[in-house]
């Protein structure tokens, strides 16, 4: 199997608290704020290529990253921008990834219908004429899998890249043991 590669990480934090989100708007040429549509102010970063969402509690999602290296990035640039303009920042907050969504090649096709007869419909979803790829969620390590005929998955709902890389490999097991790889 090819290595695998995460795509995205998403991760919150709590940076402060009580933030006016029109002032950080109007001082951020780089925000977009449209409370009619959504509550919080998006922050895209060019560097890393990152969107954080930043809510009045002072609370922040940050989406786009491929490690936490990245992620901890992302939050301290949004933070230093924040404290330029005027607000007061917690020291040191504290990230904690939520989601990890990582893909990889089982190298070699799967015969998707095979695969959800196999391996049973309490674990899987498939509809192949609503979705090209089947559903199949893994208990341990939790993980939900999109596989596709063509052998490629995508994995989401790790939180640690050690817990995507284990769930890429048990699935990939599990379908070995089965002879469907």
């Amino acid at each position: 199997m090819n290595e695998m590669k995460i795509v995205n990480m998403v991760a919150t934090a709590i940076i402060g608290e009580n933030f006016d989100l029109e002032k950080i708007a109007l001082a951020l040429p780089e925000s977009k704020y449209e409370p009619k549509r959504f509550p919080g102010l998006v922050l895209r970063l060019p560097e890393p290529k990152t969107a954080t969402l930043l809510f009045r509690n002072g609370k922040i999602v940050s989406t786009g990253a491929k490690n936490i290296d990245q992620i901890r990035i992302a939050v301290n640039k949004v933070c230093d921008k924040l404290k330029k303009i005027g607000f007061e920042i917690i020291k040191n907050p504290e990230i904690m990834v939520q989601n990890i969504v990582a893909s990889a090649d089982l190298n070699k096709r799967l015969d998707l219908d095979a695969v959800a007869l196999a391996v049973g419909m309490e674990k899987v979803e498939y509809e192949p004429e609503q979705f090209p790829g089947l559903v199949y969620r893994l208990d341990e390590p939790p993980a939900v899998f999109l596989l596709f005929n063509s052998g490629k998955l995508i994995c989401v709902g790790a939180k640690t890249a050690e817990h995507a890389s284990e769930a890429i490999d048990r699935v990939s097991k599990e379908l070995r043991s089965l002879g469907l790889l």
